[in-house]
């Protein structure tokens, strides 16, 4: 693994460590004033901006406080000389829906850049499988 490629996972590690506190700041940091975010709920379009992305937090942080889990269960980076991209597998929902659909995961893509000298998230991307057709994965 090469030094940006470490930087980056240690960069996603502690933004879900902090999602997992409902840490604000802590998930903030390291985000670019313009990242993109395509998210699970509304707005489809998603979300623009610094503010528009510290927005969204607050709810989910409530729903989080039921107890619900957020961490990583896979994680894969690939750095160039300033720009980057991860995608990485989480284990997020509450104990019921953990016990009632245990092998589901949130997929998370991340776009990043390098900004003087220090890696930013400019782009993020959180999704669910479809599973309405009723197809499930073999457990």
């Amino acid at each position: 693994m090469t030094g940006d490629e470490e930087q980056i996972r240690l960069l996603i590690e502690r933004w879900a460590a902090a999602v997992h506190a409902a840490d604000l700041d802590g998930v903030l940091a390291d985000h670019a004033d313009d990242i993109v975010m395509f998210d699970v709920p509304p707005p489809r379009e998603g979300v623009r901006g610094i503010d528009a992305y510290r927005e969204t937090w607050p709810p989910f942080f409530e729903w989080q406080a039921q107890g619900a889990s957020f961490e990583i269960t896979s994680l894969e980076i690939t750095a160039g000389e300033d720009v980057a991209y991860a995608h990485a597998l989480l284990r997020c929902g509450t104990p019921q829906e953990l016990a009632e659909d245990p092998s589901n995961r949130l997929r998370l893509t991340v776009g990043l850049r390098k900004e003087q000298g220090r890696w930013v998230v400019a782009h993020e991307h959180h999704s669910f499988p479809d599973t309405s057709s009723g197809d499930q994965p073999p457990a």
